[in-house]
């Protein structure tokens, strides 16, 4: 029994293709926007790439790119067949093409949801590889003497001043390693010294560089003896707000980001949702129409159009045994040629010439 079985007549059949025709160059144009925001996806992941730790992240915008890019090709041909099913003779052009266009199409919709999902499950990959990339700028912050690594204090410092934030965390990261240069420290000082010889011979203080500050504080920056009351006048560490960010930097993009992720994700959620599969569901129905009508013979008459042909319990269970049995057409027992078991087809003498010369029976 058919699915979802819907009655064309010859206007509602030309109708169908007309609205098809429509929505095949909507969606080139809604290909166009999947390809746009998979490049500006990949653009504002290519801007910190310094902080990223997993270079994996751009699977997500090629994705989109390449549905985009496909969406153009596919609704651009399927625009041409839905224009041409008006006329009956010029379909029979595309008859061929018809099905395999409807596969195509459906996998391509598939491909949407999949791009969509994708979206929103990248939120847990990126937190763990800007956390990671994050902890790495910093601790090779000081390194500006080194190949591929000159630029990162800049990097890190213009990111906690856009982004209004410091550290990877919070501003505690920077107490636990040495982000200041040897070779602006004088070993010869005795804080120097004293400071240097608590832990690994690193010099830790409870300092920030000058890009944790907030310019909107009422008070110069303290950025130096952050955690030490005594050391500024009028000043508690514990009570008073601080006038560096709080905030971290790792939350900070990642809050930038998911806003980025969700406006992809659902831009991309409401094209499959109400665009790809209405052109899905729309040229499976006019192909079945059509294909019934050529059967029928009768141009102007009346078909039958639907979505699949019998239950889906029944093409579940034909295509699970198309797969199951591909491929054991063509595969040749080598044990048959010396079975004894197997039985000879007797032949006559007449017909003993049209046989191969295994099968035909010795004479004495």
């Amino acid at each position: 029994m058919a699915v979802l079985k819907v009655k064309f007549t010859k206007s509602k059949r030309d109708k169908l293709a007309q609205v098809l025709w429509i929505l095949n160059w909507v969606s080139v144009v809604t290909g166009i926007i999947l390809l746009s925001l998979g490049l500006f996806l990949k653009v504002e992941i290519a801007k910190r790439q310094e902080l990223l730790s997993d270079r994996q992240l751009q699977v997500v915008p090629d994705m989109l790119i390449a549905v985009g890019l496909i969406a153009c090709i596919i609704n651009l041909l399927g625009g041409k067949i839905c224009h041409d099913c008006v006329d009956t003779a010029k379909y029979l052009r595309w008859k061929l093409l018809m099905l395999p266009y409807t596969i195509c199409t459906f996998f391509f919709t598939f491909c949407i949801l999949v791009g969509a999902l994708m979206c929103y499950n990248m939120r847990g990959q990126l937190e763990s590889s800007l956390l990671a990339g994050l902890n790495d700028a910093i601790r090779y912050y000081k390194d500006t003497d080194t190949p591929g690594r000159c630029f990162l204090k800049r990097t890190v410092d213009v990111l906690q001043m856009q982004f209004q934030c410091c550290g990877s965390v919070d501003f505690r990261d920077w107490f636990q390693i040495q982000w200041i240069s040897n070779r602006y420290l004088d070993m010869s000082h005795k804080e120097v010294v004293r400071l240097r010889s608590n832990v690994e011979g690193k010099y830790l203080v409870d300092a920030v560089p000058f890009s944790c500050c907030n310019p909107s504080s009422p008070r110069p920056c303290i950025q130096q003896q952050v955690t030490n009351s005594s050391a500024h006048f009028n000043y508690d560490y514990q009570r008073e707000e601080l006038n560096v960010w709080r905030r971290g930097c790792c939350q900070a993009l990642m809050e930038y980001y998911s806003q980025i992720l969700q406006s992809v994700g659902l831009t991309v959620l409401l094209i499959w949702l109400f665009e790809q599969l209405s052109v899905l569901t729309g040229v499976r129905y006019l192909q079945t129409a059509m294909d019934n009508v050529l059967r029928n013979g009768d141009l102007d008459s009346e078909s039958d159009g639907w979505l699949l042909e019998n239950s889906l319990a029944e093409t579940a269970r034909s295509n699970f045994n198309i797969i199951k049995n591909l491929g054991k057409c063509n595969r040749v027992d080598a044990t048959d040629d010396d079975d004894p078991n197997i039985d000879v087809p007797r032949t006559s003498q007449g017909d003993a010439g049209n046989l191969p010369a295994k099968l035909i029976p010795a004479t004495s």
